[in-house]
Order: structure tokens, then sequence, then C-alpha cells
């Protein structure tokens, strides 16, 4: 998965930022309220977590703008003020949810994979495919009752692919997904993950699940 963080206080960003890295998201950074709108409408995010209180635009209309735009990507409001009337205003200017400066980091990722949950329309944040089981909030990974260990940037491939069951994953989504903004390297780094994935999940099994689309990309 991938998400957006638009946060002035830079210690926090990073973070923020940390914590879901190791949680295997690709996180991209914005520090004002400009260049968080210019990632927002030109990349694709399956979250935003967006400062109330930003420079150049404020949260609220920066939230206003993209909601104008047609940009639906589930928006987690971030900010110092926990009045009603600033919780209100942020949800009537179309914010999925909305957390107070201090948080407990465990509270704040059970509300990011809440909300990606709701926006994929799932009940349960486990992902199953016959015998495969993925849980994101454990990272644990099981097929047919065996334990499975992913390096952070598998388990996103993974997770990315069964979240689009039965659909053809490109190279570029993939990319797109789980590298973040700065990712300068060739599409065939991603082979090489699938291959290593592949073996994992695959390898010891006789109904293989993760099939090759040449020239396209991959399918579960």
């Amino acid at each position: 998965m991938r998400i957006l963080v638009i946060e002035d206080e830079r210690r926090l960003s990073n973070i923020i930022k940390k914590g879901f890295t190791e949680d295997g998201f690709a996180v991209d950074t914005a520090f004002d309220g400009e260049e968080g709108q210019y990632l927002a409408e030109s990349e694709e995010y399956d979250l935003i977590v967006l400062d109330l209180m930003l420079p150049k635009i404020d949260g609220i209309e920066l939230c206003k703008a993209l909601r104008k735009k047609g940009i639906k990507t589930p928006i987690l409001m971030l900010t110092a003020r926990s009045t009603i009337e600033d919780k209100v205003k942020g949800l009537d200017s179309g914010a999925d949810d909305y957390i107070t400066k201090p948080f407990s980091f465990i509270e704040f990722r059970s509300r990011v994979h809440a909300l990606i949950r709701r926006s994929h329309q799932e009940g349960s944040p486990v992902l199953q495919i016959d015998g495969l089981t993925l849980d994101p909030l454990k990272h644990k990974v099981v097929r047919d009752g065996k334990d499975i260990s992913l390096t952070p940037k598998e388990f996103s491939i993974l997770e990315l692919l069964m979240r689009h069951k039965g659909e053809v994953v490109t190279r570029t989504m993939i990319i797109e997904h789980v590298w973040d903004y700065d990712f300068n390297g060739m599409s065939n780094i991603v082979d090489v993950f699938v291959v290593t994935l592949r073996k994992k999940i695959d390898g010891d099994f006789k109904n293989k699940l993760i099939k090759t689309v040449h020239g396209v990309g991959y399918i579960i």
C-alpha cells in the first residue's frame, strides 16, 4: 500500500514515515499544502494523512480542493486542535477520519488500516485466497497452516496482488504502490522480488497461485 503524509512538522512526519515503512508501506511526504496538493493530484495513493495547519494551503482548503477534483482517496485529518467544532469542520471538508495530537501510534496505525479496508469494502483486514492468508495488521502470512516469512517489499507486493485477486497487476502498478516517489530503479526490480516471493508462496505447494502474464505483469 502507498500513503501520502502531508505534515509540516518534520520530526512527526519522519516518525510516521518510519513506522509505516517498517510496516511495508511506500510512504511519500510533503511539508506544505502546495506540495501535498501536487502529489495528491499526480500520484495514486491508498490513503492521505493530512495535517490541519499547513503553510501555503491549509488542510481544510486542501481537503476541499481534492474532493472538488473528484479525488476519493481516504483522508485522515491530523491536528493539535481537539474541539468538536474543529472536528466537524475537518469532516465537513471531506475528511474520512480525524485524530488529534499527541496520539498513540498503535491507534493511528489501526485507523489507517481501517480506512484503507473500508475504501476497499473489506469487512475483515485479513485477506484470503484458497489456503493463503495475509493479515496486514499482524504482518503475517500463512499458507495451509505454514507460516511464511516475507520481507516488507515482498509482503507489500503480495498484499497488492491479493487485493486485486483475479486481476492483472502491472509492473508499473507494483512500482507505484510499493516504492515511494523518489524511486528511480528499473522495472526489472519487480521481477526480482516476484521471483523470491513466488519461491516462498508457491515453491513447496502443488497449486501455484502467482501467475505471470507475459509482457504485462502478474495475477493471483
